[in-house]
């Protein structure tokens, strides 16, 4: 059975859709014409944002601000999901950090993981089961290629996307019957707007430009790949080859490796 077709009475939501990937779900799915609920922390971006897309698109956009890392907001934005008729959950919302875990803020990191994991997790719960109920319904997970491997220097982020990865995987195989998809999507490095002169000759030296994708052409893969009930989406070529060789590579190599490499991308 196909995604639900874009009805008036549906709606597509996009998590962190005020910048990079989810801005770029929020504008693709809208020129596909679906309707939207839009969530992220700045209600300003978000307010531009569905201006822009109701009057290219003709859309219905409605906007959510909030921080989806805090229990009380996620928990008011799940209750109603699990009320709306939802056709596409894109759960994209997520923080990184760079550096030993020991040297970071531990509030901080437990906010990524609230952020990066549990937000993830509640909105899934909450979605599913009208989506089962209808037989019919997609969720896109937003996970990446550096949960397939442990990464020092990168750990809480590695670890969370880990769970990501793991979660939409089986996932999908409980819900092969049911009319509902679920496709993961795992890319590599991602332009999503311009870094500051240092971070950019920084980032410059450590990645070749080569290596990455726009936002835009991440939102149009995936989507596609959900589409058409795809398990996992890594989109570009230099992307598909890190992600082999993170899943396949002996970890006593690629840790050590992989740790220097984000020890030098965090400036410690």
């Amino acid at each position: 059975m196909p995604l639900p077709a874009p009805s008036p009475d549906f709606r597509a939501v996009v998590t962190g859709a005020s910048n990079g990937i989810g801005e770029a779900l929020a504008v693709e799915l809208a020129a596909r014409g679906h309707n939207l609920i839009i969530t992220a922390r700045r209600a300003a971006l978000l307010d531009a944002l569905a201006a822009r897309l109701t009057e290219k698109y003709g859309v219905i956009v409605e906007v959510r601000p909030g921080d989806l890392g805090d229990a009380d907001q996620r928990a008011k934005l799940a209750e109603e999901l699990a009320s709306r008729q939802i056709s596409i959950l894109c759960a994209n919302a997520g923080v990184a950090s760079l550096g030993p875990v020991a040297e970071l803020d531990p509030a901080a990191e437990r906010a990524l993981v609230q952020l990066n994991v549990v937000a993830v997790h509640d909105l899934v719960l909450a979605v599913m089961p009208g989506m089962i109920e209808r037989r019919s319904g997609g969720i896109l997970i937003s996970g990446s290629a550096a949960g397939n491997s442990p990464i020092p220097n990168n750990t809480s982020y590695s670890a969370s996307k880990a769970f990501l990865n793991a979660f939409s995987e089986g996932l999908r195989w409980e819900l092969r019957n049911t009319g509902v998809y679920v496709t993961l999507l795992a890319p590599g490095p991602v332009r999503t707007g311009q870094p500051d002169e240092v971070d950019a000759e920084l980032v410059d030296k450590m990645v070749p430009d080569y290596s990455w994708v726009t936002a835009e052409h991440c939102a149009k893969d995936s989507l596609d790949g959900l589409q058409q009930n795809k398990a996992r989406v890594v989109p570009g070529f230099p992307a598909k080859a890190m992600n082999l060789v993170s899943l396949y590579a002996p970890r006593r190599v690629l840790i050590p490796i992989m740790g220097n490499f984000y020890k030098k991308m965090s400036g410690r």
